[in-house]
Order: C-alpha cells, then sequence, then structure tokens
C-alpha cells in the first residue's frame, strides 16, 4: 500500500498531467500488472508496486524525455527508508529498476524484470502492442496474461480517443 503522505510527495512532485499518460491511470495498470507477476514469480511485492507510483514521477515530457528514469532514481534515493517503508537492499533494487525501466534490459533479478515486464505490457495506452521479445518473465509473454494487460491498456486509450473526440466535437459544433 502506498501511504498517504508518499502519495502526496508524488502528487506534488509530478508536473505532467496527473490523469494522462504517463499519470496515476498508467501507474496504476502498472501496479496491477506488477503485483498480479509477482504473485506467480514471487518478486518483491513492496519494490513492484512501489515501482509502479515512482519511474515515471520525474517526467518533464510525455515523449521523447530519456533521463527520466536516472532522475526517478535519484529521487527515490533522496527519499527515506522509512517514507518508503522499505530496506536499503529493496531501495537498491527499486532505483535500478527505476534508473533502467525504459533501456530495453531484460537481464536482472526477478524483482526487477518484474517492475519492467508490468510498465512495458502498458504500451498499449498509447498505441504500441508491446513485443514479446523484450518482455523479461514468463507469465508476462504467456498469451492470456499478455492479452489480459494489452486490453488493459487499450480500454485507456481507446476511452481517451473518445473523450478527445467528444471535446473537438463540442468545441466545432455549429451553434
Amino acid at each position: 500500500m502506498i501511504s498517504r503522505d508518499l502519495l502526496q510527495l508524488i502528487r506534488s512532485t509530478f508536473i505532467l498531467d496527473w490523469q494522462g499518460i504517463h499519470g496515476l491511470p498508467h501507474w496504476s495498470r502498472v501496479r496491477v500488472n506488477g503485483l498480479q507477476i509477482a504473485r506467480n514469480n514471487a518478486a518483491d511485492q513492496r519494490v513492484v508496486e512501489l515501482f509502479a507510483f515512482l519511474h515515471d514521477v520525474k517526467r518533464e515530457a510525455d515523449f521523447n524525455d530519456p533521463e527520466h528514469g536516472p532522475r526517478a532514481a535519484a529521487f527515490i534515493h533522496s527519499l527515506s527508508d522509512n517514507l518508503l517503508s522499505i530496506t536499503s537492499v529493496q531501495k537498491e533494487r527499486l532505483e535500478y529498476a527505476c534508473y533502467y525501466h525504459s533501456r530495453g534490459l531484460t537481464e536482472a533479478d526477478i524483482t526487477i524484470q518484474t517492475c519492467w515486464d508490468a510498465d512495458r505490457l502498458d504500451l498499449g495506452r498509447g498505441g504500441v502492442r508491446p513485443d514479446t521479445e523484450k518482455l523479461c518473465t514468463d507469465i508476462a509473454k504467456a498469451p492470456e496474461f499478455f492479452e489480459q494487460a494489452y486490453q488493459r491498456a487499450t480500454y485507456w486509450n481507446r476511452k481517451q480517443s473518445s473523450a478527445n473526440k467528444e471535446s473537438i466535437v463540442q468545441v466545432w459544433k455549429p451553434g
């Protein structure tokens, strides 16, 4: 569980659209993906959950922001273990997972792989079908699991597209 204090800090730190493509809805789906994978492969659920809410916290742009992972890792490093409710070993894993999450790596311990897969499985929110060759864990590559995660992500994409179309129609609707 993410504490209220940590969530408030995340909210005050995040400069992009809270409901946008890299905001809370994405983090929530990454959390679902990650915890489902972790229950299957014994990854550290606390690290996976924190990763979901912190991996994009220092994004400065929705697109073309290659240093957002290292900035997130530095931010995490500045936080107390007590605020995060983790050990120093867990914090090191969390920092590593965030630092490298968008670099396309697949080799790491099972907890870090779980974090990376949880995020990659949500690429459908931006219209991209994840490449199973770039996933790390067997469960993430399993067709039924993969499809469920992809449908969750694309549902958000369709919902956002529909909302944008409705707002455009309202703006351009003849008076």
